[in-house]
């Protein structure tokens, strides 16, 4: 079965993404079979948004869908579970100015997002750009994680932890997905 990446660098480094997404989102569904549906039925929502990129990053890896339909719909996934997670059903933290920091760059977040595909010309975007998805994205779980240990713990403390930092794997994975195939498309482009 052919793959989209040929260098060993682009296939470790999907690989890995995966690998970190898959368990994570295999340690969330635990968690919502541990703790109940009535209790965890968001997490179930999100995940099914989180294998449906997963399930869009493999599909992309082997050439079963088009760079574009991969980032239009992976984009609109991960856009859904910024909308959910973090600006409809934000968490509650104790602290107002990190309350609104969070909100305000999750709703930065989903503004990129969309920005990035209501262009015309979306293959314009460039790598910096990518990254500051991902930037923006790190920066938010790093305070939910933070807040999280400052607070006191439970037994949901570490599903919650595990919760807030896949997003991050994926949104990497996509960026990595996308970087990569803009530089192979630039060196062909270059190489006619």
């Amino acid at each position: 079965m052919a793959t989209r990446f040929k260098k060993k660098g682009q296939i470790i480094d999907i690989g890995i993404t995966a690998v970190a997404a898959l368990l994570s989102v295999g340690i969330m569904l635990h968690a919502v079979m541990h703790f109940g549906l009535k209790a965890a039925w968001p997490e179930l929502v999100l995940n099914a948004f989180y294998i449906a990129c997963l399930v869009m990053m493999a599909m992309y890896f082997f050439n079963g869908i088009s760079t574009q339909r991969f980032n239009y719909w992976s984009s609109v996934c991960v856009g859904m579970t910024v909308l959910l997670r973090d600006i409809l059903f934000p968490p509650l933290l104790e602290s107002k100015p990190l309350h609104h920091i969070c909100l305000t760059l999750s709703v930065l977040l989903l503004l990129m997002l969309t920005f990035f595909y209501a262009r015309k010309n979306w293959q314009t975007y460039t790598k910096r750009n990518l990254w500051l998805l991902f930037l923006v994205d790190m920066i938010i779980a790093g305070i939910y994680n933070y807040v999280i240990y400052t607070s006191p713990t439970d037994e949901y403390t570490n599903y919650l932890v595990t919760e807030i930092w896949i997003r991050p794997t994926i949104i990497y994975g996509l960026v990595a997905s996308f970087s990569r195939e803009s530089n192979d498309k630039k060196s062909e482009s270059e190489g006619k």
